[in-house]
């Protein structure tokens, strides 16, 4: 058996867990949790959200949705004998659903709340729940698709020291206060994202600190969203069954947190709520390098690939360059590249019967690869983006395209 070191409860509110979670980091923010070294363990997460998202065919709750209180980390777990210049190595032994909550979802998110990669084209809210029977997820929303998701925890890291968060939030709060139209490949127009997220004291949960502490931790703590030195939101699909994560310790006991479980991704989780999200547990074990990082000479996290996940060998590839969809030419920018890539395949695959929203959404949740082909060729980075064709019920060749008959795919569901 192997022991729970971290439980939550499903039908209790974010701020009545068993155990105290945390949505900052921070070196402050105490463990909730021991575990040994070569100790096998079980930690349990709620969904990113915290419960904000209902199985219901409306996305109000996409719309309406508090971004502020997002992520919800089970953590910090001490692991024994951990102290800063050391490496401890995560192998992922486990990864899967809560019993009774055997569902996940997939959102866009509206423009003025939050957008998403190609929120210039589908500013609305939309949303897709998908039923997870065993290894496979398919859904009422987006019909012709079943695939083998690669279950993986999309934030995972350890606690930055004090000295390391200060410089985070010196370079982030810089970034920040620079003019947007100054920030290199930065988004234009109306309703674009800022350049950064600096400290917010706003929803902060800093675990069971209380009074001043509290205080202070919310006000200093980093913002969760972007991955840096020490892992966090990095929302890799391949770190999943069977991998190895080397994580640079920064303080003692290393304060080791997860959560924001995706059942299936493709590479960019490209619609922001770009997974299958859901609750579910992992099943750890830690082994501690001592002075790793000197050892392994690395002061940011690596990892080697378990080999549990699907194998699809047959893909369409789609080729996108540095060319925006306005005609203007940017230089080497793999955004725009990607942009095109992935726009010019919802264009493909609504020619199967897709609305642009289901076909975004295909991009997001299932296994796609995404991959920087060429950057070296002034002016034009190539990205492919290339999409498994065993995950359709049906034939995607483009000799079958021509033939479709025009029946409709259903649709997202979409705000009252």
């Amino acid at each position: 058996m192997v022991r729970t070191a971290v439980t939550v409860d499903l039908d209790a509110p974010t701020n009545d867990q068993p155990q105290p979670l945390h949505n900052r980091w921070h070196p402050d923010i105490p463990a909730v949790a021991n575990v040994e070294p070569g100790e096998p363990f079980r930690v349990e997460c709620i969904d990113w959200t915290g419960g904000q998202v209902e199985d219901s065919d409306t996305a109000n709750d996409i719309r309406d949705m508090d971004l502020d209180r997002n992520h919800h980390l089970s953590g910090p777990i001490h692991v024994e004998g951990a102290k800063p210049g050391d490496i401890i190595a995560v192998d992922i032994l486990d990864i899967g659903t809560i019993y009774g909550h055997e569902w996940g979802y997939n959102g866009i998110f509206a423009q003025e709340n939050g957008g998403g990669f190609l929120t210039a084209h589908y500013p609305d809210a939309c949303k897709s729940i998908w039923s997870l029977d065993g290894v496979y997820a398919t859904s009422r929303h987006v019909p012709g698709v079943r695939f083998e998701g690669m279950i993986h925890p999309g934030l995972i890291g350890t606690a930055p020291s004090q000295e390391l968060l200060e410089q985070w939030n010196e370079r982030e709060r810089a970034l920040a206060d620079t003019d947007s139209a100054e920030v290199p490949n930065h988004p234009t127009g109306e309703d674009v994202p800022p350049n950064a997220l600096p400290p917010n004291e706003n929803e902060a949960l800093v675990g069971n600190l209380a009074g001043e502490d509290a205080e202070r931790v919310a006000s200093e703590g980093a913002r969760t969203v972007p991955p840096r030195e020490n892992g966090g939101n990095c929302d890799i699909k391949d770190l999943s069954l069977g991998s190895r994560v080397y994580f640079p310790v920064f303080v003692e006991g290393a304060k080791l947190s997860m959560g924001d479980i995706h059942f299936s991704q493709g590479d960019g989780e490209i619609t922001f709520c770009g997974a299958i999200e859901m609750p579910g547990y992992l099943d750890l074990e830690v082994e501690v390098i001592e002075n790793g990082v000197e050892k392994l000479g690395v002061d940011h996290p690596i990892f080697e690939p378990g080999h549990m996940g699907p194998t699809y060998s047959d893909y369409l590839v789609f080729e996108g360059y540095s060319v925006d969809e306005h005609g203007t030419q940017h230089y080497l920018d793999a955004h725009v590249a990607h942009r095109r890539a992935c726009l010019d395949a919802i264009e493909y695959l609504k020619g199967f019967g897709y609305t642009g929203e289901q076909a975004y959404m295909i991009l997001g949740t299932a296994p796609i690869e995404s991959r920087i082909a060429g950057i070296v060729d002034i002016p034009n980075t190539c990205v492919t983006v290339s999409i498994p064709k065993s995950i359709f019920e049906f034939d995607i060749d483009p000799s079958a395209r021509g033939s479709y008959d025009g029946t409709s795919r259903g649709d997202v569901a979409r705000t009252d």
